[in-house]
This record gives C-alpha cells, sequence and structure tokens, in this order.
C-alpha cells in the first residue's frame, strides 16, 4: 500500500510541476485519498481491520473511512483538505482518539497523510 501511495504521489508531483500548453498547471486526473490509517492490536502488534471502524471527523464533517479491498489499510478524505481527529472503534478493544491531523493541499491534490495507530485489547 505504501508503495502504490508513493507511487501517486510522485506522479502527482511530477505532473502538478509541468505546465501545459497555456502556461497553467497540469494535474492529473487521479483521485487521492487525504488520510491512510493502518491499525494495530498493540499486544501483538498485528494489523486488524475485521470488526473496525475508522472515523475522521473535521468539524461538523465526519466520514467513516473505508476498508479498499485487498488492502490492510483505511481511506478517506478523497481530496479534502482539513484538520482531523481520527477515532477507532472495534469489538473487544478500547476506543481511540487521535491527536489532530492536519491533511494539506498543493495546487492539483490534498497531500496524503499516512498514519499507523495501535489499539489495545479490552
Amino acid at each position: 500500500m505504501k508503495r502504490i501511495l508513493l507511487l501517486f504521489v510522485v506522479t502527482t508531483l511530477i505532473s502538478c510541476n509541468s505546465k501545459d500548453d497555456d502556461g497553467g498547471i497540469a494535474c492529473t486526473e487521479i483521485l487521492v485519498y487525504g488520510l491512510t490509517i493502518t491499525v494495530q492490536n498493540s499486544q501483538t502488534n498485528q494489523v486488524i481491520t475485521e470488526g473496525i471502524t475508522v472515523t475522521a471527523i473535521d468539524g461538523t464533517y465526519s466520514e467513516e473511512l473505508m476498508l479498499i479491498p485487498g488492502q490492510e489499510s483505511f481511506s478517506g478524505a478523497a481530496e479534502r483538505e482539513g484538520t482531523y481527529i481520527i477515532t477507532i472503534t472495534g469489538d473487544n478493544y478500547e476506543n481511540f482518539t487521535s491527536e489532530a491531523i492536519v491533511v494539506n493541499a498543493d495546487e492539483c491534490h490534498v497531500i496524503p497523510e499516512v498514519r499507523n495507530f495501535e489499539i489495545h485489547p479490552i
């Protein structure tokens, strides 16, 4: 997942730094997620996704991050800048609330914030 994300970021930076024929910025049409969150069991360090809900909150905006099939991370805040608090809940785990995570953007896309969080079993 990190390699794919890095490829998207590099492609975006290259595309955004090139000029189109009329002197403007030439941006790609890819969708970039502002948040990618991996959740781990604090005792085993095993990545967990089953029964886990990851929510991003920015003021009155709230979004449940999605688990993309075949990935071990939750993604969301597609092309949305903001200051997010992440909450993680899960069966047999203590609820988790993060510190603020700022998602910025350049001329073309958001700049992804990738985080790993450990949650504690009950």
